[in-house]
């Protein structure tokens, strides 16, 4: 599980602090996660069982911080696991709690999209190389799956739509910056990666304050 690997523009030696845009800008997960555990509070006072979902998705981001400041910071294969897992888990949890509490769909449709997203992901990684679009292509059906939410509010009616549609947007140009890092070298040796955290910390925390919000919400 040892072994260092040098994949982003701003490292250019192995060690630790090789890359301090990169890791230092993982501190914005940990301020949306901070931000948003307070509106939580406010939110559930009195009645945090009920939100216990949104408080895990909280925690998850805040371990996005941990995992991929660790992972910048030292450039280990150890500290990869320690930044794919909680992505890929709040990748998850998130679609899970859209589909109950948001699209307010019942056990059998939720598990049928759910899975069917899973099996898209992992059909669309079998049949690209790992290295396309600088490794972007691991989010590709999770973009996908965020247009899909769009369109499926807007068709609804839900007074949240236009945020998830701007959401896409935002995660598209996040992954583009994460897709150009390795291309613009010559003229950006800090690379772009560390736009594409501060664009997730942002595009997360507005997911997850939309979660919180559709508390109240209702379709019109």
């Amino acid at each position: 599980m040892h072994g260092y690997l040098d994949i982003y523009c701003e490292r250019t030696a192995p060690g630790l602090w090789q890359e301090p845009l990169n890791t230092l800008t993982n501190l914005g997960f940990l301020i949306a996660a901070g931000l948003l555990l307070r509106l939580y509070l406010q939110v559930y006072r009195g009645r945090h069982a009920q939100g216990w979902d949104r408080l895990l998705l909280i925690g998850l981001l805040a371990a996005i911080g941990v995992g991929s400041g660790l992972w910048h910071l030292t450039a280990e294969r150890w500290a990869m696991l320690a930044d794919v897992l909680p992505i890929a888990g709040f990748i998850s949890v998130f679609l899970l709690v859209f589909l109950v509490r948001v699209a307010g769909l019942g056990l059998l449709p939720t598990l049928v999209l759910f899975l069917l997203y899973h099996a898209v992901n992992s059909g669309v990684q079998a049949a690209l190389p790992p290295d396309f679009l600088n490794g972007s292509v691991f989010y590709l059906p999770t973009w996908m799956a965020l247009v899909l939410m769009s369109v499926w509010l807007a068709y609804k009616g839900h007074v949240q739509w236009p945020d998830y549609a701007w959401a896409s947007g935002l995660f598209l140009v996040s992954l583009t910056f994460r897709t150009v890092d390795q291309a613009w070298c010559g003229t950006l040796p800090m690379g772009t990666h560390f736009i594409w955290h501060l664009l997730n910390a942002l595009l997360l925390y507005l997911l997850v304050r939309g979660l919180l919000q559709a508390a109240t919400l209702r379709f019109r």
